[in-house]
């Protein structure tokens, strides 16, 4: 009897060749060169909306299907690739599942915070991440939620059955290290210079930011050499960090880096005495293992993720509190608890890999194609 040809997955790739990474398309991308990087027997086709291909070391187990399409590109340009051309499972790393797919289909899901802070949203925004969210948990077979908090939001919200959703978080990538102070030094071009705090996200309300500006604002008095660099693209809903911006008697002390190169990331992380994440919501929170892998002490909000995610190394403050995140922020500038939560971090961020993120997300894969999910 003829052996069985490999199983073919396709992968939406769409989100991994942006130029700016954010957390969520950083993810896909790291994800997919992770399964990429395993070498198993799976074929992989992968789908771009582009006419160029990514730039991936994908050997001979990869084709990249280029099928660029102005809109609606997942509901009407994916949806018909997949009946045209059927595969085993797919795999969503970063987007919705579309209406046309296999059985055996796996979607990544990375946070509800529309729910916990829908006033950090636009309506509309709000109504496409509620219907997309929804659509996709009742269409995959299995959900990857990047965190315990999302898995735990996906069964209270959206009653999917705990048997359903599967826990993988985020790896981070090994360029993320300490340096020397010389090496740090290689963001003084961007105007950075030490000593600062840092924030590295989109300019967004649940971020926090007007709440963050006024916590460094009650530290910059007696700490005159002390500076606020927030690095990331302004998003929705930014008017009132600009107007805590505007408001602040040190606004020369804090540095709006825009989007930050990411070949900079990692002398900004390890330059910075601190790095200050206090969100409303997060599904996760990348810059905080990054910074601490860094070597870099984090303070993190005790909402969403984030306490799970900065684990036992950071320091952890209730967001609404302006007079806790300065005292947070206060405490890990002092020398001894900086450089106890140096190392902590450091150790707590070297369990999170990549790799493993991709060997699991794979399982997660193969599982699905093993209920039963064949080309629809």
């Amino acid at each position: 009897m003829p052996e069985r040809p490999p199983a073919t997955i396709g992968i939406d790739a769409s989100r991994a060749g942006t130029t700016h990474l954010t957390g969520t398309e950083r993810y896909s991308r790291r994800v997919i060169e992770g399964i990429l990087a395993l070498h198993e027997p799976e074929r992989l086709r992968l789908y771009v909306n582009g006419d160029r291909p990514l730039a991936l070391d994908d050997g001979a187990r990869a084709c990249q299907r280029l099928i660029p399409f102005p809109r609606l590109w997942t509901h009407l340009r994916l949806s018909a690739e997949l009946a045209r051309h059927p595969v085993n499972a797919l795999f969503v790393p970063a987007h919705v599942v579309p209406p046309i797919h296999p059985r055996a289909t796996v979607v990544t899901v990375h946070d509800l915070g529309y729910l916990h802070e829908p006033g950090a949203h636009t309506p509309s925004a709000r109504r496409y991440l509620d219907w997309s969210t929804r659509w996709s948990a009742r269409a995959a077979r299995l959900l990857i939620a990047i965190s315990r908090a999302t898995r735990d939001d996906l069964i209270r919200y959206y009653g999917v059955p705990d048997g359903k959703i599967r826990v993988v978080p985020h790896g981070v990538d090994e360029r993320f290290g300490p340096m020397d102070p010389a090496a740090a030094a290689a963001v003084a071009p961007l105007g950075v210079r030490p000593p600062y705090i840092l924030f590295v996200g989109t300019l967004q309300p649940r971020k926090n930011l007007a709440r963050l500006i006024r916590a460094f604002d009650r530290l910059a008095g007696e700490r005159p050499e002390l500076t606020l660099v927030l690095a990331g693209r302004r998003g929705w809903l930014a008017e009132q960090i600009d107007a805590a911006l505007a408001r602040s008697p040190h606004r020369d002390r804090i540095l709006l880096l825009g989007h930050a190169p990411d070949d900079a990331l990692p002398s900004l992380y390890a330059g910075a005495s601190a790095l200050a994440l206090p969100s409303l919501s997060e599904g996760f929170g990348l810059p905080v293992l990054e910074a601490m892998a860094c070597g870099t002490p984090a303070l993190v909000s005790d909402r969403g993720a984030l306490p799970e995610v900065g684990g036992e190394a950071a320091l952890v403050v209730d967001p609404l509190d302006e007079e806790a995140i300065a005292r947070g922020l206060a405490r890990l500038l002092e020398p001894t608890e900086r450089a106890r939560r140096s190392e902590t971090g450091r150790q707590w961020a070297a369990t999170f890999t990549w790799a493993r993120t991709a060997e699991h997300s794979l399982e997660v894969i193969r599982e699905a194609m093993s209920m039963g999910g064949q080309p629809s």
